[in-house]
């Protein structure tokens, strides 16, 4: 069976023919998106491949990048009124790209500035586009075809679907360990039930691509991917809810406000139990240990950073990422938390631009719940993201799908769809 390209549109523009044009919009959208999950490295370079250190696999992102282009060239003058709603974005690009002047590896700080400018463009021009129905679906589309290449790769190739070494039998589809897939696969999991709700003459598909994606969690035995999913799960309940009615509303913001003071509460005073409903111990498998590092370097130059991407390839034994390694007691890829990485990199001025635009960010979702359907993608996917940021370093990520759509829904939220394309 085929879906004719209309069935890609939102109900209100499925009266009007497709055009050519934009059919490869969303031909290219989606590769996009399909480049910079970095599904493909696993299956191309192997498990010990790093795409920051290679060359060729740097290479490799140039697809997305150009597809962007050819995006923005469609609609520039739309990108930019987005662009021109979130000037904390900006203002963060900025400091990236001004870090090269401070930057201990200015060569590298470049290089993944780069990088970092066109992965944002990526997420901007798409949000500036389409419509929620259709956003929604791009992204369904592609994180789609991961699922299902996911459990191909399990069943059919376990020698790259399934961990060996540590934690054998775990399921990690495409991507090199199995908390990289659950993480991914709990942030897919709203989006896909986000395109069901938007989209009700394709939501048998949607759903069952959801149902897989939660499935994928499990096999991934990702305790803290679990967790994500439920809270996922839990922030699609309450945008439907909210928007259910004025009464269901009003109950749903109250349980939502008590439910968070729950969760920060048990953080706090029962630190202990949440570690062991997790299997994790107290340094969050030397977490802890890499801040403390992470923290000391900081004290030395707190102000401005060591320059964007300049700090985990230092390759002199002489640099902060020496002292870091020396207090973790081995080499960690990154600050395994958004908010020191950007603190550590760019220094008070670089984490200030991140927070304000997380801030505005969060706060056009809440509002967004409230007001858009497009809430049911966005608000989960930003919770989920928001418990992630606390053990991994996922904010301004070069070349990384997570940022991509953070992007692209920080710029939705902020761009009408009325201004959209599509």
């Amino acid at each position: 069976m085929t879906i004719s390209s209309a069935a890609w549109l939102p109900p209100r523009e499925q009266t009007a023919r497709p055009t050519v044009v934009d059919v490869i919009a969303f031909v290219l959208a989606v590769i996009m998106l399909l480049v910079f999950s970095q599904a493909w490295v696993l299956p191309v370079a192997g498990e010990k491949a790093d795409p920051a250190a290679s060359g060729l696999l740097r290479a490799l992102f140039f697809p997305a990048y150009a597809a962007g282009l050819i995006l923005l060239v469609l609609s520039p003058g739309r990108m930019l009124q987005g662009l021109a709603r979130q000037p904390f974005l900006c203002l963060l690009m900025l400091i990236v790209c001004t870090s090269i002047v401070w930057s201990i590896a200015p060569d590298q700080t470049l290089r993944r500035s780069f990088a970092i400018g066109f992965t944002t463009l990526c997420g901007a021009v798409l949000a500036t586009r389409y419509r929620w129905a259709t956003l929604v679906e791009v992204l369904a589309a592609a994180f789609a075809i991961l699922v299902v290449a996911s459990y191909v790769a399990g069943v059919a190739i376990p020698s790259i679907g399934r961990m060996h070494d540590l934690f054998p039998g775990a399921w990690r589809g495409l991507w090199t360990e199995k908390n990289a897939m659950g993480g991914n696969m709990a942030q897919f999991f709203p989006v896909l039930c986000a395109a069901a709700l938007l989209n009700p003459s394709r939501r048998a598909l949607w759903w069952t691509a959801a149902g897989l994606a939660a499935g994928l969690v499990l096999l991934s035995t990702s305790k803290t991917a679990l967790m994500a999913l439920l809270l996922g799960a839990g922030g699609l309940v309450f945008v439907g809810l909210v928007r259910r009615g004025r009464v269901t509303g009003v109950a749903a913001t109250w349980i939502g406000v008590v439910g968070l003071l729950v969760i920060v509460s048990a953080g706090i005073f029962a630190a202990d139990a949440v570690f062991a409903l997790l299997g994790k111990d107290a340094t969050l498998t030397g977490r802890t240990k890499i801040w403390a590092g992470v923290l000391r370097q900081i004290d030395a130059r707190p102000w401005l950073g060591y320059g964007y991407g300049a700090v985990w390839n230092d390759p002199s034994g002489r640099g902060p990422l020496a002292w870091i390694t020396h207090d973790a007691g081995f080499r960690p890829q990154h600050a395994h938390n958004a908010w020191l990485e950007q603190w550590l990199g760019l220094g008070v001025v670089g984490l200030a631009a991140w927070v304000l635009f997380y801030l505005q960010t969060i706060t056009a979702a809440l509002v967004a719940v409230y007001r858009e359907k497009g809430a049911y993608a966005a608000f989960p996917f930003l919770l989920i993201f928001s418990l992630l940021s606390l053990t991994e370093s996922i904010a301004v990520t070069y070349n990384d799908l997570r940022w991509v759509v953070f992007v692209m829904f920080a710029v939705k939220l902020a761009y009408p769809d009325r201004l959209a394309l599509r």
